[in-house]
């Protein structure tokens, strides 16, 4: 066989070797890094990627070709290659007769010629599973690393880019698309490798991202993205679906709203194409920049979604690489219980919160430090470490534990001014219970009277409690003598403290002397709604148009079976100018299944705003317009039995309708308005009264006798009289509820009790008294009639002029009268 068939059969027989690579998404070509030899294949074509490949060679003979070597879709090493043969001269093949398996391996070398001679062997056949054709100078053809797929075929060209869709390509010789849209292709990268085989692609737990290039590399293996990593705006974009894969995480979308979902950690991460912002679970995230598609690519800004799934990174300026921090070690954290701890006494509770970010099952821990009871106060530091079922192990997560001492127990104890004392004399108690940690939460006394008016040993006790619930007692015993200081009436009208409230004979009241005023109103219209108190179904509560000053006092309760909701709707009823409320005081009570205490709130927090300013607002109504005012009654929902007590003050520039209603706290009260039924009144009031500002004045000398002032009894002080603004029958105001009065008493006489007696049943109130609130009584008590009184003010030894302040408490019993009396004197 002459010379020129011998070379025409070692290249058929190289062509059957030719390397063909297969670029599926997240098909992984393992590089090996071992120098070897390629029989009587062209190296210069096989170093474009570095590859094991299995094949049945026979009488191989040498070959020596030269040249740069590539590979469609894929560009390899430039270099003159050649073979080594077996046996021989370096560079010479000597081939084998037969037909023989075997396995070559690629190695790229780098501008070395190697040349030598052997002995020709007889050419066999080498098969090869590219089926490509090695051609003179190096070019090995049918490889397609990352081909660009066919949309409506789904075909792969060689050289291409691959791009998102969910199409199945036909490779160039064994090549195939990328499958999921966005998704990415795995294949081993010739520019990863140096001479010497070793790789720049990261180490363990990082993922690669090379900057103007759809190259990634995580664990040693290069994926190819949709898209390249693209600025645009000034801002780093990337493919979405392949930085999320390599994260381990899965996309999917919702076709009605259009957003690419994220499920990390129980979060719901949505993001949306020509949106500046994500949402987590609902809530929206700004980022740098809108993203958008780009062929099928779905692009986001690189640092939206590396701060979305909370992956630390840095930017390798000269390697032009983003390194993304992938940990994949297991979390140790924990917590530790309950908040305070004590030496030698309190078991403590370890609860793990160890997390994997692999997902994998914790399955080993350690701890340093942990103790189950501390026997020592102190800081002590409890470590702790987990694995994971990979065998990793987590970084340690300390916690420093603060132990308190025991808990010593409070100590009561108090003190009185003297050891024995007069019947009616005043005994002053002195606490001077003591905590360690200042901690005393509750104090209950035994027989504390200020005075007794029994003779004999009297014996006082006291019991505080601290915060964690460990008591102490302490008494203590007087000795009251048979000699009298005060009766007990007479001690009473000098020593109760302002607040509080004494037993004496309210029988005789009716007797005591009317104190007589001169009697001015201002202009100020007066809605009440009371009517019906106790309300059984959603509706009208009451309706009327006011225009200028205009006070509100409501008072209802919800007897339905479901949540209910109090509103105040106010609508202008001018069809060409705005309106505007100044709602100048409020205060309200409630909701609460105790009348008399919400009614007592709702007076305690009008006269903090009419003070404080708090609740002052300002509204405007375009014309014919309707909004919910005063929404502070609307704020928390009614349950069935329970109630509310409003009063109020606004000022409105032009005439405004004010609907007051009951509505089923899931509907829409705007709504819902022109449908309601007006409700049937029961035996309370509701009405629109005008004047109801009633300024009392007088000159006369009070407190020398015993006088009243009767206040909301349809006689001295008659009802104010008025409309229902629902029926326009005439409404007359019982006990007027929703007035207020400025009572101003110019002279006052030296040394006078000024107290509060209801003469109509349970009354529980506020009073200001000269700019100052006074409970009647203190401590949420209820002043019952006709024979208890509450102190409301003491002159001292000069004649005073007081000024009283009185608007009735919703839920409370009118009449009530002031009562003015002379202290007895002062004894030593």
């Amino acid at each position: 066989m002459n010379f020129k068939k011998l070379t025409m059969i070692a290249v058929l027989a190289a062509s059957q070797t030719a390397l063909v690579l297969p670029a599926g998404a997240e098909t992984a070509v393992q590089v090996q890094q071992n120098a070897g030899t390629v029989q009587g294949v062209d190296n210069a074509a096989a170093s474009a990627v570095t590859n094991n490949i299995t094949s049945s060679t026979t009488n191989t003979g040498n070959s020596s070709n030269s040249g740069a070597a590539s590979t469609n879709g894929t560009t390899g090493t430039a270099g003159t290659s050649s073979t080594t043969g077996t046996t021989g001269n370096a560079g010479g093949t000597n081939g084998t007769t037969g037909m023989e398996s075997g396995t070559s391996t690629t190695t790229t070398t780098s501008g070395q010629d190697s040349t030598g001679s052997g002995t020709a062997g007889t050419t066999g056949n080498t098969s090869n599973t590219g089926q490509g054709a090695v051609q003179n100078g190096g070019t090995t053809d049918g490889t397609s690393t990352s081909g660009q797929t066919d949309g409506s075929t789904g075909n792969t060209n060689d050289g291409g880019q691959a791009a998102d869709g969910q199409n199945t390509g036909t490779q160039g010789n064994e090549g195939q698309s990328e499958g999921t849209a966005g998704g990415t292709t795995t294949t081993t990268d010739p520019q990863g490798i140096t001479a010497t085989g070793s790789t720049t692609t990261g180490q363990a737990g990082q993922l690669i991202l090379m900057m103007n290039s759809n190259k990634m590399y995580q664990d040693g293996k290069l994926y190819l993205a949709g898209q390249p990593m693209a600025v645009k705006n000034g801002v780093s974009y990337v493919a979405i679906r392949a930085m999320v894969e390599r994260v381990g995480l899965k996309l999917t979308y919702d076709a009605k709203t259009k957003e690419t979902i994220i499920i990390k950690d129980n979060n719901e991460l949505r993001f949306k194409t020509n949106s500046s912002s994500y949402r987590v679970n609902g809530v929206a995230k700004p980022m740098k920049g809108p993203a958008y598609q780009y062929k099928n690519t779905f692009m986001v800004p690189l640092t939206s979604i590396t701060q979305a799934l909370g992956i630390p990174y840095t930017v390798d300026q000269p390697g032009k690489r983003v390194i993304l921090n992938l940990s994949t070690k297991p979390v140790a954290t924990f917590s530790v219980g309950p908040t305070e701890i004590f030496a030698g006494e309190t078991t403590v509770n370890y609860i793990s919160q160890a997390t994997s970010p692999s997902g994998l099952p914790i399955i080993d821990e350690r701890w340093e430090g942990k103790e189950d009871i501390f026997q020592e106060p102190g800081l002590h530091t409890v470590t702790h470490y987990v694995q994971d079922s990979s065998g990793q192990w987590s970084d340690p997560y300390s916690i420093t534990v603060n132990v308190l001492k025991p808990n010593e127990p409070p100590v009561a104890s108090f003190t009185t001014d003297k050891e024995q004392y007069k019947m009616g004399e005043l005994i002053t108690i002195t606490d001077q219970s003591t905590d360690d940690e200042d901690a005393i939460v509750s104090r209950e006394w035994l027989n504390d009277r200020k005075a007794f008016f029994q003779p004999g040993p009297q014996t006082i006790r006291l019991k505080v409690t601290d915060k964690h619930g460990a008591i102490s007692e302490f008494q203590k015993t007087v000795v009251i003598t048979n000699e009298t200081l005060y009766t007990e009436d007479e001690f009473n009208k000098l020593f109760t403290p302002v607040g509080d409230k004494f037993t004496f004979n309210g029988g005789s009241v009716p007797s005591w002397k009317t104190a007589t005023f001169t009697t001015t109103s201002d202009p100020a219209t007066l809605i009440r709604s009371n009517s019906p108190e106790t309300v059984y179904s959603e509706g009208l509560l009451y309706q009327e148009t006011a225009l200028g000053s205009t006070r509100f006092m409501l008072h209802h309760v919800n007897a339905t079976n479901k949540n209910m909701q109090v509103y105040v709707i106010a609508t202008n009823t001018m069809l060409d100018m705005s309106s505007t409320i100044n709602i100048q005081n409020f205060g309200m009570g409630g909701p609460s299944p105790y009348a008399t205490g919400h009614g007592r709130a709702s007076v305690m927090r009008y006269f903090d705003s009419m003070t404080s300013g708090s609740g002052r607002q300002d509204i405007t109504l375009a014309p014919g317009e309707s909004k919910v005012i005063m929404t502070n009654i609307n704020n928390i929902k009614m349950k069935p039995g329970e109630g509310i007590s409003v009063l109020a003050d606004a000022f409105s520039n032009y005439p405004v309708k004010y609907s007051v209603i009951m509505l089923d706290a899931t509907k829409d009260p705007l709504q819902s308005l022109p449908f309601l039924p007006a409700l049937d009144r029961d035996v309370h009031n509701r009405g629109t009264y005008p004047n109801s500002v009633v300024n009392m004045s007088t000159d006369e000398v009070l407190g020398s006798t015993e006088t009243r002032i009767v206040l909301g009894d349809n006689n001295i002080d008659p009802n104010l009289k008025g409309l229902d603004g629902i029926y326009g029958t005439e409404a007359s105001n019982a006990g007027n509820f929703g007035v207020l009065y400025k009572i101003k008493l110019n002279h006052v006489a030296p040394n006078t009790l000024i107290t509060l007696n209801p003469r109509g049943g349970v009354y529980n109130g506020i009073f200001l008294v000269n700019g100052q609130q006074v409970q009647a009584a203190n401590n949420t008590q209820d002043v019952n009639a006709p024979n208890e009184t509450s102190v409301l003010y003491r002159t001292g030894n000069y004649e005073q002029s007081v000024e009283i302040w009185y608007t009735a408490a919703p839920g409370s019993n009118l009449p009530i009268n002031l009562l003015l009396m002379p202290m007895p004197q002062m004894k030593q």
